[in-house]
């Protein structure tokens, strides 16, 4: 089966990080036993110093872990009012990217705007899959002018909308899905025994931005005495986050690492004795079943479709409620204060993802899915 992947987020020159968990995904289905080319859709345009320069320095085709990636440019009006209907600006070119490649069996979009919008409107005959990761039914479909139509006319000409947790495609059905099926992301299963801090480290990984709620566990982590945090990321949250940290009297107990690569991210974040991150409107979070992967517990929110999901496939994930620092503290002072049960939780959690969120496991859903998809 030759597939088209057509996505928004997906590792660039100037951004390694950028979704890779969709690419990953293309490798695991590749795996798998399909043959996949990516386009990724490389909005050119901007108005921070710099951006325009970068993002013509990204070829236009690459090699990325033995997968051809074509990265597709088009232009669209700035972001907030018009990101509705970007898939429109980028379709022609899409098209006529995929026609020099095709023909395909199959498109499976990553997000229905722009990806999807993008795909219906030049991808022929071959049927599509849409990927759910959240932002479509959390953001786009209430939020953003237009966004909702876009949604709705993406999922009509899907033949299966893929959802990454069970909450996600409840949304996703309640936005016009009609055919649903739920695959989750997966991760690597490492091997056990890297350094790991010599006191009490909390570790969290992913872009900072508000409703990641970093400041939640700053505010709790100043409730604990003698405690580390080490914040790997970056994004417009980070200066308010530096300065909380000093407000609070815990900025020597709190390491601002930055933007790393993958590898390098998963490297520190393994020396952590404990994974958290609190955020609101967390449809899955890859960065959790890649810290339980390696033997470290996550804590997330209760209430939150993607935590609520991992927590119920088994132990691993601790849930506390939704902006409530003390509550997070009481959390962290009772695991860190038992390292034998923390020990024991850890060996757990790698249980839970080698059970069930594994990449193979991800990429094999992910071809059965397609072949459903093609009859």
């Amino acid at each position: 089966m030759r597939v088209a992947i057509v996505a928004e987020y997906y590792p660039r020159r100037d951004d390694p990080v950028l979704g890779v968990w969709a690419h990953r995904q293309a490798l695991a289905t590749q795996a798998a036993g399909a043959n996949v080319e990516v386009f990724v859709l490389h909005r050119v345009g901007g108005r921070q110093r710099g951006t325009l320069r970068a993002q013509l320095r990204q070829p236009s085709v690459a090699t990325l872990d033995g997968l051809e990636i074509n990265y597709v440019r088009y232009a669209a009006p700035p972001r907030p009012w018009s990101y509705g209907w970007w898939g429109a600006f980028a379709a022609p070119p899409l098209r006529r990217a995929m026609s020099a490649r095709g023909p395909f069996d199959l498109v499976h979009a990553h997000n229905a705007v722009p990806a999807a919008d993008a795909a219906r409107r030049g991808r022929g005959d071959a049927p599509m899959v849409v990927s759910v990761h959240g932002g479509d039914v959390l953001w786009t479909s209430s939020r953003v002018p237009r966004g909702g139509a876009a949604v709705a006319r993406a999922f009509r000409a899907s033949a299966l909308v893929l959802a990454n947790s069970a909450g996600i495609e409840q949304l996703a059905r309640a936005n016009g899905a009609r055919q649903t099926r739920v695959v989750h992301l997966g991760t690597d299963i490492p091997a056990l025994g890297g350094p790991r801090s010599a006191g009490p480290l909390v570790a969290s990984v992913g872009h900072l931005v508000a409703r990641k709620r970093h400041d939640d566990v700053l505010r709790a982590i100043a409730q604990v005495p003698g405690v580390r945090f080490l914040i790997i990321g970056d994004g417009p949250q980070r200066d308010p986050l530096e300065r909380l940290a000093r407000e609070l009297g815990v900025a020597d107990r709190v390491e601002f690492a930055g933007a790393l690569a993958p590898a390098k991210a998963l490297e520190r974040s393994r020396e952590a004795w404990l994974f958290a991150m609190p955020s609101s409107e967390e449809a899955f979070g890859v960065a959790y079943i890649e810290a339980m992967a390696a033997g470290i517990p996550a804590i997330g929110c209760a209430g939150e479709p993607g935590p609520a999901e991992i927590a119920a496939a088994g132990e691993g994930m601790v849930l506390v409620p939704a902006r409530d620092p003390s509550a997070l503290a009481t959390a962290l002072r009772r695991l860190l204060g038992d390292e034998p049960a923390l020990t024991a939780l850890g060996r757990a959690a790698r249980e839970t993802v080698e059970r069930e969120f594994t990449w193979e496991r991800c990429g094999v859903q992910t071809l059965a899915a397609y072949r459903d998809a093609a009859r």
